[in-house]
């Protein structure tokens, strides 16, 4: 006797010969939200950790805070790095004039100035290194890594060094992160991770 399955299983998409193309990413039905596009393959992403959320939710509102007028700051929001990269950075800086309309699913690679990347346990390779060499192909100027080491955050900075297209160190940022560029920003980075409040004695 046969036994009827209890869940449907999912029908995941066939890549096509060669890999997605950019496009494609708006045109797959029922794709998981912040799906991207690395190397012509699809990848999903995972349960994130409260970690992640907050860091987010820090840069995408100071940021906005400090950045110029004419700048936008946007997070989760895929760029066309080349016809089979289209990542999602965690935050990304933006002119203005590059968003159109509200149906606007993506921006241009070359038109942003700054992307930041808060690391998860399944994103530490790609956020590493995969990532990094792709946006400084796209002269994307400046690129910053976060993540969570030892319940502390630490932010690392990166330049575009014009001669070589690769990113070079600008910094290590730990409790308080203070750069001129790609603007003048002043963060106090504890306020990411707070301290767990000590239980009363009873």
């Amino acid at each position: 006797m046969s036994v009827e399955p209890t869940a449907k299983q999912a029908d995941w998409p066939v890549p096509p010969v060669g890999g997605w193309i950019a496009d494609d990413l708006d045109k797959l039905p029922n794709l998981p939200p912040h799906t991207e596009l690395i190397d012509g393959s699809l990848v999903f992403v995972s349960p994130q950790t409260l970690f992640h959320e907050r860091a987010v939710d820090f840069f995408k509102w100071q940021l906005q805070s400090l950045a110029p007028d004419d700048f936008e700051v946007v997070r989760e929001f895929t760029i066309d790095v080349d016809r089979q990269n289209r990542p999602e950075p965690d935050v990304i800086v933006v002119p203005e004039h590059v968003i159109q309309d509200a149906e606007q699913t993506r921006f241009p690679a070359q038109t942003v100035l700054l992307a930041v990347e808060v690391v998860s346990a399944e994103s530490l390779t790609r956020d590493r290194e995969t990532k990094p060499v792709k946006y400084a192909r796209a002269k994307i100027p400046h690129y910053w890594r976060v993540e969570n080491v030892e319940g502390k955050t630490v932010v690392y900075t990166f330049e575009l060094e014009p001669n070589t297209g690769e990113y070079r160190s600008t910094g290590i940022h730990r409790g308080r992160m203070t750069v001129d560029a790609p603007f003048p920003v002043d963060l106090d980075l504890t306020a990411i991770t707070p301290k767990r409040r000590r239980s009363r004695e009873q």
